[in-house]
């Protein structure tokens, strides 16, 4: 490691002023700080959110829950009221990496750093959720822009996530064995007004896949998922599985999920 000066600021208002000035916002730390011992990142100053009390707690506003940028995983996984209204992203949280992740990882953390394999930019995506930050509301579809890339801007920082409950929804998780990252997972949310699929691991970031979303809401059924054919031509190959492989999970997992999301 090296010398570097820690804040820690106690309102929102102090951590984007901080932010604005060059400091660089720590969350969980499950990123930040490994890529600094590894020397990725050389931040001069860091400013430590977990002091903010208002940046973290669950709550149901009419027919989302409003989730606090700092509430960690393991919160989300428990929160008793979001298991029974809103489970599939509850059950997402609790098979994120291991216990020790789960205690420290923030939800805002994981959805800003955007990793292509992170689990809730998934749910973000597929639940059509909107960020909430310090300047603005972000959409989802407009929020994740590639690999480690989003539409924040310098010293903007996340506050809360609303997440629209569906009528049903699943996330199905091929993890890679070593760190519990999504290999390939879909999460699939069924609304009034038709289906939203969102595919994590299999590409360079998180996507919708428009012709899963078409067939299934026309038929809500593993059969309908089954039948569309996964394009592997900007899928990623490496040495855990090839793109091949990943189109044939993105079938089978989503046929899965559609099947545990109909009970």
């Amino acid at each position: 490691m090296y010398a570097f000066t820690l804040e820690r600021p106690t309102t929102t208002a102090a951590a984007a002023k901080l932010a604005a000035d060059g400091a660089k916002p720590l969350a969980g730390g499950q990123t930040l700080l490994a890529s600094m011992k590894q020397r990725l990142s050389s931040p001069d100053q860091l400013a430590d959110l977990s002091g903010i009390k208002e940046l973290s707690g669950i709550r149901r506003e009419g027919n989302a829950f409003v989730i606090g940028a700092m509430t960690r995983h393991a919160d989300v996984a428990d929160n008793v009221e979001l298991k029974a209204a809103l489970p599939a992203l509850a059950e997402l949280a609790a098979h994120i990496g291991d216990r020790q992740v789960r205690a420290m990882g923030t939800l805002g953390g994981s959805v800003a750093n955007n990793d292509p394999a992170a689990c809730y930019p998934s749910a973000v995506l597929a639940l059509g959720a909107t960020i909430h930050t310090t300047a603005r509301k972000i959409a989802a579809d407009d929020f994740f822009l590639g690999m480690f890339a989003t539409a924040l801007n310098d010293g903007e920082l996340i506050t809360a996530i609303s997440f629209p409950i569906p009528k049903r929804a699943a996330y199905m998780k091929f993890k890679q064995p070593a760190s519990r990252f999504a290999l390939v997972g879909v999460f699939i949310a069924q609304f009034d007004a038709g289906v939203r699929v969102a595919v994590t691991g299999a590409a360079n970031g998180v996507f919708r896949h428009a012709g899963l979303e078409a067939a299934l809401s026309k038929s809500f059924t593993p059969q309908a998922a089954a039948a569309v054919r996964i394009d592997a031509t900007e899928l990623n190959s490496d040495i855990h599985a090839t793109a091949a492989y990943r189109a044939n999970l993105i079938s089978v997992q989503t046929q899965r999920g559609v099947a545990r999301a109909l009970g």
